[in-house]
């Protein structure tokens, strides 16, 4: 029979090689895990709408920029552990509007700026561009935007890369001053009067009321100036706001100039006015000419005593058989 202290030796050794075993299986699954991530995690793809700047991540590696993914790509390898960074490829829009909801901000949304002659106007339009997809020109944007984070108008921070609600934030923080700067240069080029007619009912000065039937169309040509004057201004503040060509094809459509609302209010209380002013002088104007009508009339009879009679004996209510006025006695009538 085995001595006692051969069996405790044996199984002393099972626990040892247990032990070891389990240690090993633990540095597997802490070591090989990670890399099956990392390996799966490696492939990854571009829809239609969005193009890819790819940044090394791995634990030995930097953080420089590995690659770009051109927007519908197949799947491809990026390396292990890289971090994409997803812009939109497609035309985007910026929308300033007074339509709650419909704006870039959540709520009302307008750019108020003064006009030459003082009067805060509101503006709405909608400012369209793209990304510029050229891959030097992208990995220069991450490198300058794609780093840092952006506050959003709900108060939180985003990275320009993290969905919609990252790149409206980067459009907020860094491309609306340069809109609301362009509007307000343009504005202040022109009249209150010179893009609402109606203004000029409100303002002080003597020719107000000639003012006021400033011809829509002209507006219209006022506003079209702004227009082409923003297009032409933008792209160049843009480029030197951003520090390169970062956005193409910009075009701002401005859709509407609207006067603040105690403006507008007065206005309106003016238009009123007006209106009550014509209709009292529309009565002042048939008065005259019925009381013209009345004269004309009675000069006739003046004329034609006879004829005064014959109208007399027209108006009186049919059924009536004697007429006598001034006469007791009365004159019979034809009766049909």
């Amino acid at each position: 029979m085995p001595s006692r202290s051969s069996s405790a030796s044996g199984g002393t050794s099972r626990r040892s090689y247990r032990g070891i075993a389990i240690l090993v299986i633990l540095a597997l699954i802490v070591v090989g895990a990670p890399t099956l991530i990392g390996a799966f995690s490696g492939f990854e793809r571009t829809s239609g709408g969005e193009v890819a700047v790819v940044r090394d991540g791995g634990p030995l590696d930097d953080n420089k920029v590995r690659q770009v993914i051109d927007p519908g790509s197949g799947v491809t390898w990026i390396g292990w552990w890289s971090q994409m960074h997803r812009y939109p490829a497609q035309q985007r829009f910026y929308t300033i509007t007074s339509d709650s909801g419909h704006g870039e901000r959540s709520g009302v949304d307008v750019v108020n700026v003064p006009s030459g002659d003082g009067v805060n106007m509101g503006i709405e339009g909608t400012l369209y561009f793209g990304l510029n997809l050229d891959h030097q020109t992208l990995k220069s944007f991450d490198d300058k935007f794609g780093t840092r984070k952006f506050r959003s108008t709900n108060g939180g921070t985003f990275y320009p890369w993290e969905g919609d609600d990252g790149w409206s934030a980067f459009l907020d923080q860094i491309i609306r001053p340069v809109i609301d700067n362009d509007l307000r240069t343009q504005i202040n080029n022109f009249r209150c009067a010179e893009l609402v007619s109606s203004c000029a009912l409100v303002q002080n000065n003597s020719a107000g009321q000639q003012n006021a039937g400033t011809p829509q169309q002209g507006n219209n040509a006022n506003i079209a100036k702004i227009q082409n004057a923003v297009n032409t201004s933008l792209a160049e503040d843009l480029k030197s706001t951003l520090g390169a060509d970062y956005l193409t094809g910009i075009h701002f459509n401005l859709s509407r100039v609207t006067l603040p609302t105690e403006v507008q209010e007065a206005v309106n209380q003016a238009q009123a006015a007006f209106a009550k002013v014509t209709e009292a002088q529309a009565k002042v104007a048939q008065a005259r000419a019925e009381a013209e009508a009345n004269k004309a009339r009675q000069d006739g009879y003046n004329k034609c005593p006879t004829c005064a009679e014959i109208e007399k004996l027209k108006a009186l209510p049919q059924g009536i058989t004697v007429y006598a006025p001034g006469n007791t006695g009365g004159v019979a009538l034809p009766t049909k």
